[in-house]
């Protein structure tokens, strides 16, 4: 979370695994109640209903608008993020992002579906916030997470943000994105959870929690049986080949250009991927793109305080 003037900036990023903020993770999962569950935790209490955040993943829809669960996500998050700063109420500048190929298009009405409201009161883990919503920025995402590092690049650079729904692709030339070779295609982690937990149904018929699964792809490795550990590591290795068939079909060139890869899905490349370690980045910083919305938030306010004066 970052300060400009009176005005709290903070970032949260709508991943369709993940929820992430500046310096908090969770998964982008939301149970309702009808009353207080018996087991409290991660409660969110929002206008007369509780909510647990954090169960399972929130289901791939390309518009992240279509119902409150990315709000009410996201009032979790802001929670998170001011109990940090020993905060309970703030007025705070959001700022947000959008898959490359549908910054533009989403954009004005994904900003609304944020600002719906511009007072909100809600509790989150038994204390009361009360918080005021003074503007919101889309950007780009993916972009944002390399921006803080961007003048370190040098020549052409495929920014590669494997995400849980969605694979963005970004060309940077001396670290200036070019906005005219960007891409989104519909190749996340899932389409790889998906394609491993087929690959175990067809060989053993019997399901494997995706727990394992997950653990898995994090570390090449889970305390499972050999067999299972054969058929999963074939079926991540011909997702990650996938990965740079699509890189390809955007003309990168490995030994013209380098690769920056950032996102959760950052570990398939590295566990099951063959590429030129030389040339090839990882940023593990799940929170990255949320730090690099921050940063570009209070550009933006700090440029218009600016152009005001």
């Amino acid at each position: 979370m970052k300060r400009h003037n009176d005005t709290m900036i903070i970032a949260v990023d709508h991943g369709y695994g993940n929820m992430k903020t500046a310096n908090h993770c969770f998964p982008s999962g939301i149970l309702a109640h009808e009353g207080e569950p018996t087991f409290p935790d991660n409660l969110l209490y929002y206008e007369g209903r509780y909510y647990t955040v954090g169960v399972g993943h929130k289901e791939y829809r390309p518009d992240k608008a279509l119902d409150l669960d990315y709000y009410l996500l996201m009032l979790a998050g802001i929670a998170m993020e001011l109990k940090d700063a020993g905060l309970t109420s703030a007025d705070i500048f959001l700022a947000a992002g959008l898959p490359l190929k549908w910054a533009r298009t989403q954009k004005e009405a994904f900003r609304a579906y944020l600002l719906q409201k511009e007072r909100v009161s809600f509790i989150f883990n038994f204390k009361k916030y009360d918080i005021r919503f003074a503007g919101c920025e889309i950007y780009p995402q993916g972009y944002a997470a390399v921006a803080a590092k961007a003048a370190e690049l040098k020549g052409t650079t495929m920014l590669c943000d494997l995400g849980n729904g969605t694979m963005n692709l970004m060309l940077l030339r001396s670290g200036r994105p070019d906005i005219s070779r960007m891409w989104t295609e519909e190749y996340g982690v899932k389409q790889c959870v998906s394609r491993i937990k087929d690959a175990l149904m067809d060989t053993f018929h019997e399901k494997v929690p995706e727990e394992n699964i997950t653990d898995f792809l994090i570390h090449g490795t889970a305390d499972i049986s050999d067999e299972y550990l054969t058929v999963m590591a074939k079926a991540a290795k011909e997702y990650a080949q996938g990965v740079f068939r699509i890189l390809r079909e955007h003309d990168y060139n490995p030994r013209a250009m380098t690769l920056y890869v950032v996102g959760g899905g950052g570990c398939l490349i590295r566990n099951f991927a063959d590429y030129d370690k030389r040339r090839v980045t990882f940023n593990d910083d799940i929170c990255a793109t949320a730090k690099g919305y921050e940063q570009l938030a209070k550009l933006t306010l700090e440029k218009r305080d600016r152009y005001v004066s």
